[in-house]
């Protein structure tokens, strides 16, 4: 489970950011996790939940935004966000696709004390 690696970094991040504002504690994580990132947003939750006791992150709250594909066609030109996994065209049916979002993980917010 890499989520667990995830949180242990996502933590150190928190870390570095509340000493850097002078905070005693972090109470909202907000992060986006692209649907291709291969990052499961309820083992992340689990391991957050489970691990967070004696961290700076041990009242907070984490808030994950699921993030869609968006694609663009090298054959049409056309940007599109794809609902299914199937990664076609959906105005050519092409399958000469590029990946321009969806398969990242961003830490959007911290709210702090």
């Amino acid at each position: 489970m890499h989520e667990l690696a995830i949180v242990q970094e996502l933590f150190k991040l928190c870390e570095t950011n509340a000493m850097k504002h002078k905070a005693t504690r972090i109470t909202k994580v907000e992060i986006e996790v692209g649907r291709l990132s291969g990052v499961e947003a309820h083992y992340l939750q689990s391991a957050f939940d489970a691990f967070k006791a004696d961290t700076i992150c041990s009242q907070a709250k984490l808030i994950i935004h699921p993030k869609d594909i968006t694609i663009q066609c090298n054959e049409c030109g056309t940007q599109s966000i794809l609902l299914e996994n199937e990664f076609l065209c959906p105005k050519c049916g092409s399958n000469s696709l590029e990946v321009i979002s969806g398969e990242d993980m961003y830490i959007m917010r911290l709210e702090m004390d």
